[in-house]
């Protein structure tokens, strides 16, 4: 009897709507100066992370909210780089507003290569970023900076398309240690205005993997399946 209390106290606490808004995970989001494609990876040991952490609008700016995941923060600093404001102004004003700012984490980068990266003080260790012109990355509860750090290198390195190029660093903070808990799912969005379906939108690379034991590789797979039935428009 005792056990059995156990078991369901352990799945309804598991369940639960606080435990499963800490999305745990890392993340990078990236403009392309060359294309003018803006785009966000992601991977986690949390289910379709796609829905939650990727925002982006083609010529405005792409957006990474995770950790205690605020999703008004997506459409809030989209709008704010829409008006002009810097994506360093953006999240100070987002985190000064939030009282959840200390388990909140953003990464922004503007359709002018602008970057920033925040962290909130309670995000679970390991958490913080990097960022620089045209990038930033951050990530919650991995194994280490050297996460983040690999992210940044693979990407600086890295040559080709946006999409790519944002796998390989996804690939690379897996080989340092990723998110500390495991992986489930992964995600990949990339705007381009008139690169969309049909060219009526601007949702050009919109990829999910929510549930998958490597969840990057079947990422990567399914890109390989879009790409060559949706090439860059250019070519």
């Amino acid at each position: 009897m005792i056990k059995t209390l156990a078991i369901l106290i352990l799945a309804i606490s598991a369940s639960s709507p606080a435990a499963e808004r800490i999305v745990a995970t890392y993340s990078i989001v990236a403009y392309d100066p060359e294309t003018k494609e803006l785009g966000v990876a992601v991977q986690s040991k949390f289910i379709a992370v796609g829905a939650v952490v990727p925002w982006a609008k083609a010529g405005v700016g792409a957006i990474a909210t995770q950790a205690l995941a605020n999703t008004n923060h997506g459409p809030e600093a989209l709008t704010r780089l829409s008006k002009g404001e810097k994506p360093s102004d953006v999240v100070l004003t987002l985190a000064e507003a939030d009282a959840g700012r200390s388990r909140r984490q953003l990464g922004i980068v503007s359709a002018t290569g602008e970057s920033a990266s925040y962290t909130g003080k309670e995000c679970s260790s390991w958490a913080g970023g990097c960022n620089g012109p045209n990038y930033a990355c951050q990530g919650n509860i991995l194994a280490g900076e050297a996460v983040v750090k690999a992210m940044q290198t693979s990407f600086l390195e890295s040559k080709g398309e946006l999409g790519a190029r944002l796998l390989a660093a996804l690939q690379a903070g897996q080989d340092a240690g990723g998110d500390s808990r495991g992986m489930q799912s992964a995600a990949l969005l990339i705007v381009r205005e008139g690169w969309g379906y049909s060219g009526l939108n601007d949702r050009y690379r919109d990829l999910r993997v929510d549930d998958h034991a490597e969840p990057i590789k079947e990422l990567n797979r399914v890109y390989a399946l879009h790409r060559a039935i949706f090439p860059r428009p250019e070519h």
